[in-house]
């Protein structure tokens, strides 16, 4: 194991994520490229682990994040809730070199929070009577177009809630081998807060995992944060990194829009 229990940091993202294999799974946090741990990603790329089954809401851009292990390869499945703006990403799924699950957005968080917490499925009503339940969904083409792999039919039922009686699905939770996050500030414990928005899917990707590890902007003291203001426990986490003054400055903007002059 690297680092001991009480103090968790590691003096580099490299150290960090060092001991990854190729073919593991990994949860990573950020929704678009807010919050993203691209100090990790980048560690992870110069590493060269591949084959990777990852989680995460996105895939970045095709230069940022997720994006750059994507553009090299080193990706072979991802579970997400949208394509969003990477083309890349879009043209390795409908080449055949990608398996994609596309899953709705708010059951691919609640998938991951339920594997933090022991939860192995639960039933929503996401999905009920679409080709989310029923299967059917194209998970992996062919090189020549055609469907290769297509998602399995998922169990339903009904249930009465509120005293409205509709069908729900079954959805199994997600656990990882390990979870890549960021964070605002954290303490040599692994207690974390996030920044407003980029606490998106961060918290919920580190309950995920099986060694979670945090890249933090600001590095604290055990005891200097107080209780109410941590967003998420040390219990999840296993590993912290400081960032440096440029790491942290790294922030690229997704779609940048300006308000024109007015007169």
């Amino acid at each position: 194991m690297i680092g001991n229990t009480l103090d968790k940091t590691l003096a580099s993202a490299a150290l960090a994520v060092a001991d990854i294999p190729s073919g593991a799974s990994l949860a990573v946090g950020g929704f678009g490229v807010c919050g993203i741990p691209s100090a990790l990603i980048r560690a992870l790329l110069d590493q060269g682990a591949n084959r990777l089954d990852v989680v995460s809401n996105n895939a970045g851009l095709d230069e940022v994040g997720l994006g750059l292990l994507l553009r090299a390869h080193r990706l072979a499945r991802i579970t997400a809730s949208y394509v969003g703006e990477n083309k890349e990403f879009e043209r390795q799924f409908l080449s055949g070199e990608l398996e994609v699950e596309l899953t709705p957005q708010g059951t691919l968080a609640e998938k991951l929070r339920a594997g933090g917490s022991g939860i192995p499925a639960f039933y929503t009503r996401a999905g009920a009577g679409t080709w989310v339940a029923d299967g059917g969904i194209p998970w992996r083409y062919s090189a020549d177009g055609t469907v290769a792999v297509t998602s399995p039919r998922k169990p339903q039922a009904t249930f009465s809630l509120g005293g409205v009686e509709a069908e729900y699905v079954l959805e199994e939770s997600i656990v990882t081998d390990y979870a890549l996050v960021r964070a605002s500030v954290g303490d040599r414990h692994g207690n974390l807060v996030f920044h407003e928005s980029a606490r998106n899917f961060n918290p919920v990707a580190a309950m995920a995992g099986k060694i979670t590890i945090a890249e933090v902007e600001t590095l604290v003291e055990p005891g200097e944060l107080p209780a109410d203001s941590v967003h998420l426990p040390g219990i999840f986490v296993h590993r912290v990194v400081q960032l440096s003054a440029d790491e942290v400055r790294d922030k690229p903007i997704e779609k940048r829009t300006t308000k024109g002059a007015t007169r």
